[in-house]
């Protein structure tokens, strides 16, 4: 029985993936600061994850390849909106810090994620292979002005998925990421949800189908790639243009060279 790891499993994306995954007969580890609700059944485990915290994020990752002895699939999912409007005037003298639980979830987190995901992958029984999605957003392909580090935070999950893919072309571990539109989740607010048109909502339905554009690739040969997900459509992401011939030399054909050189140095 295959085993999936889902951060911020117990509520909106995560929680339709994991009852998805729970119904194809995955063995599914629910991560999240809350418990699921009630009503999941199948094989599956809660553990409280931080994805905030390395220490959570690597005893969720020890204890389940040591209870399951596997991981295959693995969907950083967990995410939060702005804490802080960056846009603001400071109302006292001097600055002060910024509240970066958002790029620190959102970003750092995902990316922790990632990391003990292909560690443990990499042993997985019978040789290295396994499948990591990202949760990215719209929002990280387009402007953002309501919530700017989310924004970042997501266009730098996808710069990220396109950069360790690369990499990793040449092992049997594919790296991908998902950007929904607009969902009903508790992620978005109430009178958002009440403003916006319900024709501009995206189904559940179309993010459970990137996901498994990605967990069905059986040939493990579908990598790097970002997929836009509005209303019922699957919209697969080029990166941008390239500015110029010096540009597509430095970063297209040219780009093995980024590699050589860094790993010389």
């Amino acid at each position: 029985m295959p085993v999936a790891i889902v951060t911020g499993a117990s509520s909106g994306i995560g929680l339709a993936l994991s009852k998805h995954l729970l119904e194809q007969s995955w063995t599914v580890i629910l991560a999240d600061v809350a418990p699921p609700p009630p009503e999941i059944t199948g094989t599956y485990e809660f553990v409280k994850t931080d994805v905030s915290s390395w220490d959570s994020i690597l005893a969720l990752f020890k204890h389940t390849f040591k209870t399951y002895s596997r991981i295959d699939f693995v969907a950083a999912n967990a995410g939060i909106d702005d804490r802080d409007d960056v846009c603001a005037d400071s109302a006292t003298d001097e600055p002060a810090p910024l509240n970066f639980k958002t790029i620190n979830i959102d970003l750092y987190g995902a990316i922790n994620t990632y990391w003990c995901a292909l560690h443990y992958m990499r042993r997985n029984p019978g040789g290295k292979q396994g499948k990591i999605v990202f949760t990215a957003s719209s929002a990280g392909l387009y402007p953002f002005a309501s919530n700017p580090e989310y924004c970042a935070a997501k266009h730098g999950l996808v710069g990220f998925t396109r950069s360790v893919s690369q990499k990793l072309a040449s092992e049997r571990i594919t790296v991908n990421s998902i950007c929904p539109a607009l969902v009903k989740t508790n992620l978005a607010p109430t009178e958002l949800l009440r403003i916006i048109p319900q024709e501009q909502m995206t189904p559940m339905s179309t993010i459970v189908k990137a996901f498994d554009l990605f967990i069905n690739d059986t040939e493990f040969k579908v990598t790097g790639q970002t997929v836009e997900c509005a209303l019922d459509e699957l919209i697969f992401r080029d990166p941008p243009e390239f500015g110029n011939e010096s540009q597509q030399a430095l970063f297209g054909s040219d780009a093995s060279k980024w590699l050589e050189g860094y790993e010389k140095a």
